[in-house]
């Protein structure tokens, strides 16, 4: 009998200890369901109908109406292009500087809290305020950039005007406050190595760029991936700092897809049609993500 409740204790547990945990759990799933599944099944569900809010006579099937409609817009083509070719310079520029911060920061003796706290400033500050802070500066009339520029005779812009100087600015400013959050990622990846690799390698004479290759990257792949996920979905969804440093202008040249839903869409109140908007960057953001989606898998 001994044996026989040693066994009970140990072994596999009873129909009662697989039911609680799955009780703990329900509320979360429940609300998970609600938040997500839900809304995205009415989306799908929209984004096949007119529907428009307030519209006393309701609403009617359309089916792929919304789509076509939207593949023949020009303003949405110029959006989507505008949005892919954001989404791969920010990530690739972020993930480069970040790395490289992180690594110098990780290498210091001293100075690393000091430096963590100054370069996670930008990030801390919400959205709103970085575009403002940078649409002062960078104003063509008493932006302090524009009045550098006039006391070295050098030519000043409307940078948020101009066509050639607007798709850049906000680049600049994107990539200013989230290469933080890569450094502060792939920092806390970086305490992960052992420096006993690091040791070997420069025992065997490896100089800092092999040093660098073969040991850190391999060993903070996997923190890479995740950072350049995450930092994809998150850029693909831009919105507030193009809606208010240039509304989707000069002449389109800033227009994303979120810009596009918002003034096409949301503005006037043409749900359906901002579903099927909604609809299609969600399988943007997927056919961009598949690659490091898979890998996390793997």
């Amino acid at each position: 009998m001994k044996v026989k409740n040693t066994a009970l204790k140990y072994g596999k547990p009873d129909s009662e200890d697989r039911v609680f945990p799955r009780l703990m759990t329900l509320p979360t799933l429940i609300v998970l369901l609600v938040m997500t599944a839900y809304p995205l099944v009415f989306t799908v569900f929209y984004s096949f109908t007119n529907y428009q809010y307030g519209k006393k006579s309701g609403y009617s099937i359309i089916g792929l109406q919304n789509y076509q409609t939207l593949f023949k817009n020009p303003y949405f083509q110029t959006a989507v292009l505008n949005t892919i070719k954001f989404t791969i310079l920010a990530v690739i520029l972020e993930m480069v500087i970040g790395l490289l911060i992180a690594v110098f920061v990780h290498s210091l003796l001293r100075g690393q809290k000091v430096l963590r706290i100054l370069l996670l400033l930008p990030y801390l500050l919400p959205t709103v305020t970085v575009a403002l802070s940078w649409k002062m500066m960078l104003s063509q009339n008493y932006g302090i950039v524009n009045q550098v520029l006039k006391f070295f005779h050098l030519p000043v812009h409307n940078w948020f005007m101009e066509t050639g100087t607007a798709f850049n600015t906000i680049l600049l400013i994107d990539v200013w406050q989230n290469v933080p959050f890569v450094f502060l990622l792939l920092y806390a990846v970086l305490q992960n190595v052992s420096q006993d690799q690091y040791e070997a390698a420069k025992i065997d004479g490896a100089n800092a760029w092999t040093t660098f290759w073969h040991i850190t990257i391999p060993n903070i792949k996997g923190g890479l991936i995740l950072c350049a996920l995450l930092r994809t979905i998150d850029t693909f969804r831009l919105f507030d700092k193009v809606n208010i440093l240039t509304g989707g202008g000069p002449a389109g040249t800033t227009s994303t897809i979120t810009q596009f839903l918002y003034n096409y869409g949301i503005k006037n109140l043409k749900f359906g049609f901002g579903s099927a908007g909604a609809i299609i960057m969600t399988i943007l953001v997927l056919l961009l993500s598949l690659g490091y989606i898979r890998r996390t898998v793997k």
